[in-house]
């Protein structure tokens, strides 16, 4: 079995007897499913499982529940043994976002309490946005997404002992030894090759089939793609093609979209195709890239959705996509072949995985910078750039926004494949791999409860 970090936290969260229900969204083939049940067969005595997307496509026998009365009845035929109560029993409702109705049920299932649920989905943040009655008070939703680098460390061997001293060295901004560099640059390939979906793992780790893994990578860009057709056929074409144009976009020196080539329209822009990204951001198969307009603290203040890039959720499809089986194109150095594109890709994935919304600059006269994030520890603006080649330390956009007055902007992150640490005007140059270390908000949770406030006494 795969370790996931999201196994720790769905174990804690059930633990902590919370009065909410949680809702777990994330592309499909993700592990999402294995992972609730393994947790829930390993911590409750009775443990229901419903895939209610079978459902639907075949008896469709919870198609006209409408009370929790018609769901416990349900229920109570569907396993083959007695249930219990909350303590003891936790039914699993997968897939429920083909059954829209039943979100707006949880509310009454919390509240009575019968049992404890759990659901899950690959497009609930769709789900949730057409629901009339969203049960806000009531649930409490969860992203899941493809293994980072660091659950693929664990998955080829690498332990948490090893990890953490790895990640001493990059808290003190240090180098590693050349012989462990050496091995986490060679991992850090097979995970530009084999990606995070799990399937695609086990198929690498069972006898490091290239063919095989191909074959993985292939069915679940094809299962992403006949996704769609849960639209009408106006849209589904539009998301199909928007999808199939994600890696011939990120090769071009402009990476986001360009609407006139979606339909080979002039004229378009990003209100024509809006339900289109939405439909593929939230369903997890892309990972949306926000321009800013002004790079202050907080990023979201000046999002600008109408300059948008798209970024496939998984490094393996894309090196599927663009390389097939020639592994070479990753493994050996070969002039002609820029992983410009995968690497960016790569750090994309990993900064969506740990939370960060995704955001980058791109204005004249700077030009274009890769990726900007919250420093929260800071409350400044963090720029990322990305470099797969010799000439690292050559970025005249990222130069040109550090001096920028303007910005107040002091520290930057360059990402490569050199070993060493080193730091230069502003920037930090630091391993690719080190980007498995960059956290969300990583604030001490005691520094973020509020001092008691002296009450006056009254006069």
């Amino acid at each position: 079995m795969l370790k996931r970090k999201f196994t720790g936290y769905l174990e804690q969260y059930l633990q902590s007897n919370p009065d909410k229900i949680l809702l777990v969204n994330g592309a499909r083939q993700i592990g999402k499913s294995y992972t609730i049940r393994y947790v829930g067969k390993k911590m409750f005595r009775h443990f229901v499982e419903i895939n209610l997307k079978e459902d639907k496509e075949g008896e469709q026998v919870f198609a006209d529940v409408h009370t929790t009365n018609d769901l416990y009845m349900r229920l109570s035929n569907y396993p083959a043994r007695h249930l219990g109560d909350k303590s003891d029993t936790l039914v699993f409702l997968d897939e429920i976002q083909s059954y829209p109705h039943l979100l707006t049920m949880l509310k009454f299932l919390n509240q009575e309490g019968r049992y404890r649920f759990i659901a899950s989905g690959s497009q609930l943040g769709i789900a949730l946005s057409q629901t009339p009655s969203v049960p806000l008070g009531s649930i409490e939703t969860q992203q899941m997404y493809p293994l980072d680098f660091e659950e693929f460390l664990w998955a080829t061997g690498i332990s948490d002992e090893w990890i953490g001293e790895i990640r001493k060295h990059f808290e003190c901004e240090e180098a590693l030894d050349e012989s462990v560099h050496n091995l986490l640059m060679k991992r850090f390939q097979y995970y530009l090759l084999v990606g995070g979906l799990p399937e695609a793992v086990n198929k690498y780790l069972e006898d490091r089939n290239m063919m095989r893994v191909r074959t993985v990578h292939k069915d679940i860009h094809d299962l992403y793609r006949i996704d769609a057709s849960q639209y009408d056929d106006e849209h589904k074409l539009k998301i199909r093609r928007i999808y199939d144009l994600i890696p011939s976009h990120l090769e071009n020196r402009k990476k986001r979209i360009v609407y006139k080539h979606i339909e080979n329209k002039a004229g378009k822009d990003f209100s024509d195709y809006a339900d289109e990204f939405e439909y593929l951001s939230n369903s997890g198969v892309a990972l949306e890239v926000l321009a800013i307009s002004n790079p202050k603290f907080p990023l979201m203040e000046t999002e600008q959705k109408r300059l948008v890039k798209l970024y496939l959720n998984d490094v393996g499809l894309l090196t599927h996509l663009l390389y097939g089986l020639n592994v070479n194109a990753v493994l050996q150095d070969i002039r002609s072949i820029n992983l410009g594109t995968v690497y960016e890709s790569v750090v994309a994935q990993e900064l969506h995985a740990h939370g960060f919304p995704l955001h980058y600059y791109d204005k004249k006269p700077t030009g274009e910078v890769d990726f900007l994030i919250d420093d929260y520890g800071r409350l400044k603006v963090l720029p990322v750039e990305v470099k797969s080649g010799k000439n690292y330390t050559e970025h005249s956009a990222l130069s040109k926004f550090l001096q920028t007055p303007d910005y107040g902007i002091d520290r930057a992150i360059v990402f490569s494949n050199e070993r060493q640490v080193m730091h230069k005007n502003d920037v930090v140059y630091m391993p690719v791999y080190y980007c498995m270390f960059l956290q969300y908000n990583p604030i001490d949770e005691a520094s973020a409860v509020l001092p008691e406030l002296d009450i006056p006494e009254m006069m």
